[in-house]
């Protein structure tokens, strides 16, 4: 609303498109889930906002018992986002820090997107408000302000489970996902002095994930 949420991601959208479109919820994230979903089945396309990743788990019926389950049920489409600002390395404390985004890819019906660059976060965004059916798309909070990048002023899209090598080697293979492709990357460049020649898959996509990528990457470095 007003205040842009908790990591000022969306500052000025109530000033762009109104109080119809850019709601000021109640903080409840069940209310929050729970109304993303209804309008997803009535037709719209519903993003919905988590101040921080940590309290999905206090919808968490909402998405996995009844959003994640729908098309199976009854064949119903729920084209919702739900952005989930996550992750620790800022002091946030034990409610503000998590990462649980390895527990939705267990979920059928879901899907779970981690980018770690500002041009995956805006093309992973814009093919997740037109998926169908519900996304968790999970964003490290560390990122916000640590990570810049060039990204096209037009529209584009990144397909799901597609993933991107962040950098190539040929004799150990990192798949990694999110913040810690550029902790990663920090490590292969250290590795790099002792003579070690580091892959990293950057997987973007935890559910569906690039099985194909991975296995030709360990069969080139075997490890």
């Amino acid at each position: 609303g007003v205040y842009g949420g908790a990591c000022k991601v969306t500052v000025g959208l109530l000033d762009e498109f109104g109080p119809w479109r850019v709601i000021d919820a109640p903080l409840s994230e069940i209310a929050i889930v729970g109304s993303a979903t209804g309008s997803a089945l009535m037709g719209l396309r519903p993003v919905a906002e988590m101040q921080f990743a940590d309290f999905i788990s206090c919808a968490w019926d909402q998405v996995v018992t009844v959003a994640a389950k729908q098309h199976y049920r009854a064949h119903t489409p729920v084209p919702m986002v739900l952005r989930l600002p996550s992750g620790g390395g800022f002091s946030g404390g034990p409610f503000h820090s998590q990462s649980p985004e390895s527990s939705f890819t267990h979920v059928p019906g879901l899907k779970v997107v981690c980018p770690a660059t500002p041009h995956d976060a805006k093309g992973l965004l814009a093919t997740a408000i037109e998926d169908p059916n519900p996304v968790l798309y999970f964003e490290h909070k560390h990122l916000y302000r640590r990570i810049k990048g060039e990204v096209p002023d037009e529209r584009y899209t990144i397909p799901f489970g597609k993933a991107r090598i962040e950098r190539a080697g040929d004799e150990i293979t990192l798949v990694t996902w999110g913040a810690m492709v550029h902790t990663a990357a920090e490590a292969a460049g250290a590795l790099e002095g002792e003579g070690l020649s580091v892959e990293i898959i950057d997987l973007r996509t935890l559910q569906p994930w690039d099985k194909q990528a991975v296995l030709e990457s360990v069969a080139k470095t075997s490890k």
